[in-house]
């Protein structure tokens, strides 16, 4: 793990973060890949699936720490 995060922190000092000219060229890429009609939608199901994907996580978080407080262990 530690291993993973120092290659990350490596990445990120080597190549930076994306600026406004890399944003711009994947936005026009998207928009024509996919076109100016089905952007919308396609950002719109992208926000929906990271809620879900939050909410999930916020659940699974939950589940373990009822788990921990339990007073025999078990759920």
């Amino acid at each position: 793990m530690l291993m993973m995060s120092m290659f990350t922190q490596c990445m990120v000092l080597a190549f930076g973060f994306p600026g406004l000219p890399e944003l711009m060229v994947v936005l026009l890429i998207a928009l024509v890949l996919f076109g100016g009609a089905k952007l919308p939608s396609l950002m719109r199901n992208l926000g929906r699936s990271a809620n879900e994907f939050k909410r999930g996580m916020a659940e699974t978080t939950d589940d373990e720490e009822d788990e921990t407080h339990s007073p025999s262990g078990k759920a």
